[in-house]
């Protein structure tokens, strides 16, 4: 059984860059979140372009071994030729997540420092992507905490994302988790959401939730407690519950 909850919210801005959705190949699902970067028009074509891009792609063929690869590749590609096409050059950018839930398998990849939590074992424990972040950079290096990524002053420059030229790194997928009648569950973010929501509040409301809409508006609490509405970035997420 799969449940699912989807936000999206401009939060104190004029125009809303970040774009989240949903398709079905049958009974299999891919859930998609973007974070546009570069502006009125740039972020917002970026974030839409891409995740209707990867919709697509899953409504028409499904899941295959290869379909993260064919989905970051292609609408990375994508991008890039609407740049040349606007003649807007390294001006329209995007992070992605994507999430894969398959009757037999689950699967994800990322991009930039939106974020995929993974919480299992009963809900007591989670793992997360690795934000593609300068902040991130320096918790590697040992030079801030974990902790710190939230308030840090450079916590906005992302290294990596889609709509810039790739190096030899690019997105980050994980390994396959296969379906065994565990209970895991899903919490993709953006930045202007996972900020304002500290992870132990996330397991502790996920164990509480019935559902995946009470889970994602009682974390939704969270950020409009803290935020400065009249001024903080778009917020998004999406919660989704496999069994």
């Amino acid at each position: 059984m799969t449940d699912n909850a989807i936000l999206t919210n401009p939060g104190g801005r004029d125009n809303n860059e970040d774009y989240v959705m949903s398709a079905a190949f049958g009974d299999d699902m891919c859930y998609i979140l973007c974070d546009g970067l570069g502006g009125h028009e740039c972020g917002e074509v970026a974030s839409s372009g891409v995740a209707e891009y990867v919709a697509k792609m899953f409504s028409e063929r499904g899941d295959y071994p290869e379909f993260l690869d064919d989905a970051f590749n292609g609408a990375q590609q994508m991008l890039l030729d609407l740049q040349e096409e606007r003649h807007m050059r390294n001006a329209m950018k995007t992070t992605l997540v994507v999430l894969v839930v398959t009757k037999e398998h689950i699967k994800w990849a990322h991009i930039g420092d939106s974020r995929l939590y993974h919480i299992y074992n009963n809900g007591e424990n989670y793992e997360r992507t690795r934000d593609h972040s300068m902040v991130q950079l320096l918790v590697d290096m040992g030079e801030i905490q974990e902790k710190d990524i939230r308030t840090h002053e450079d916590r906005n420059k992302v290294l990596r994302v889609m709509g810039a030229e790739w190096s030899t790194k690019s997105y980050d997928k994980s390994g396959v988790l296969e379906r065994d009648g565990s209970v895991h569950a899903f919490a993709l973010m953006t930045d202007g959401f996972w900020e304002y929501v500290y992870e132990e509040e996330m397991l502790k409301l996920q164990k509480e939730a019935a559902t995946c809409e009470e889970w994602l508006k009682k974390m939704e609490l969270y950020v409009r407690e803290r935020a400065d509405m009249t001024r903080t970035d778009n917020y998004s997420a999406i919660c989704v519950r496999v069994s």
